[in-house]
């Protein structure tokens, strides 16, 4: 029997196949969709606009920027480059109503806020923050923009909530660039776990969660941990494997004779965790996955740590988690619950992932890559018209009941582009057949 024909294998299948009767409503329920968003834009052609670039999104554009959905939709280019780029129509108006939309589909109280960041390679250095920094995605120092992005995870599925664009400190106070740009004047430098935490607190005036997750460009920041604190959330935020920590519990000789015993001295937490013994760790089971349940080995201390200034801070928990692989990855994270279970934190500091994959179905699927917009005002009119397709694209594997979506077989907007019908009938390509090219 070939293995396509066992019966697991056909099982899995059909739960991974996407019919044509899965999706053969999805243009009504797009449309359902647009029409609840348009009333955060308050003219007609705004209206127009904001259908046809979420549409176009949606569709199966090799390249989603606003001259081949112009081309798509039988419309003029010049008019949705200006909707995009410098459309008089406010973001937050938007994200405020995509946050509601969220909270009715998805919110509970044990939700997790994720914070992370994602670089947009670039060339020039005309584009509003534009510069010489780290981009993740290249692995490397390069010329990018860099957006901070605020996801939201729940039993029922994730989302990415908002987006800021991050300003480094000499565009910020650049009066030239800021002018060719548009960069609001009340616009000043905020490094970026300054702009994550003043997107979680927008996000928080509408959506439940106790919980905030993040790499370790957010964690190692213990200002942003003390924000966190003030707050009464829940963190579970990764740190550098050199991240200096002391065991307050731990002790090391007097310096002389009949003296008291003194605070161990700090040390990486990667070479404080290669001496613990074996029994300080323990398996836990995370979460079911393809494969059987995935498990992975934990270890938890109190420890203190120093914040940027040298100051001992408070007693956190290092959570330190190791997979069970033949080639066993370790990492290592900071929390301020101290009564959760291993289990628990194992599985919160799992869901910082769901952002990378988010971003990774927004660039792929919705083109949350592709703009060739300079302004601050454009950058964040793109990014918001993106999460809003992004969104529906969640909504519609929530309603296929698919899990994990990104990579079971849940609907892409490509699916979506074979079945749902678009304005005007032209297909992704020009009538020559060609890919149009985007607009310079």
């Amino acid at each position: 029997m070939d293995l396509l024909d066992r019966p697991q294998a056909q099982t899995l299948l059909a739960d991974a196949t996407i019919t044509p009767a899965d999706v053969a409503s999805c243009a009504g329920r797009l449309e359902g969709f647009v029409q609840r968003y348009l009333p955060c834009f308050h003219r007609a052609e705004q209206r127009l606009h904001a259908g046809s670039i979420l549409r176009g999104k949606l569709s199966g554009l090799q390249r989603k920027t606003t001259e081949p959905i112009a081309i798509q939709s039988g419309q003029q280019r010049r008019p949705l480059q200006l909707f995009v780029g410098a459309g008089g129509w406010q973001d937050a108006a938007v994200t405020g109503e995509l946050r509601q939309h969220v909270a009715a589909e998805l919110g509970d109280p044990e939700g997790v806020f994720i914070l992370d960041s994602s670089g947009f390679a670039k060339q020039g250095t005309e584009s509003c923050g534009v510069a010489r920094q780290w981009c993740g995605r290249l692995g490397k120092i390069d010329n990018c923009q860099v957006g901070v992005f605020l996801a939201y995870a729940a039993p029922r599925g994730q989302v990415l909530l908002d987006a800021r664009l991050y300003l480094p400190a000499d565009w910020a106070a650049d009066r030239r660039r800021r002018a060719a740009t548009s960069v609001p004047t009340d616009v000043v430098f905020a490094e970026k776990w300054r702009l994550g935490l003043d997107l979680l607190d927008t996000a928080r005036a509408d959506l439940a969660g106790r919980w905030v997750v993040g790499d370790d460009e957010f964690g190692r920041c213990t200002d942003l941990r003390a924000e966190l604190r003030q707050r009464r959330l829940h963190y579970v935020l990764d740190v550098p494997c050199n991240t200096l920590v002391r065991d307050p519990g731990e002790r090391r000789p007097p310096s002389r004779p009949g003296g008291r015993q003194r605070l161990p001295l700090f040390e990486r937490a990667d070479r404080w965790v290669a001496r613990q013994p074996a029994g300080r760790w323990r398996t836990v089971t995370v979460r079911d996955g393809e494969r059987g349940p995935l498990r992975v080995k934990v270890l938890l201390a109190r420890v203190q740590t120093k914040d940027e200034a040298g100051r001992v801070g408070p007693s956190e928990q290092l959570v330190v988690l190791r997979t069970c692989d033949r080639q066993p990855r370790t990492s290592y994270a900071l929390s301020n619950a101290r009564d959760e279970r291993r289990a628990a934190l194992a599985r919160v500091q799992g869901t910082r992932h769901r952002s990378e994959e988010l971003l990774g179905q927004g660039k792929g699927e919705v083109g949350l890559s592709h703009y060739e917009v300079r302004s601050w005002v454009g950058w964040h009119h793109h990014m918001t018209l993106s999460l809003l397709a992004l969104w529906f694209l969640q909504l519609e594997r929530l309603r296929l009941g698919k899990k994990n979506p990104g990579g079971d077989g849940g609907p892409s907007a490509g699916d979506l582009h074979r079945v749902a019908p678009r304005p005007g009938g032209q297909s992704g390509a020009d009538r020559r057949g060609r890919q149009p090219s985007a607009a310079a």
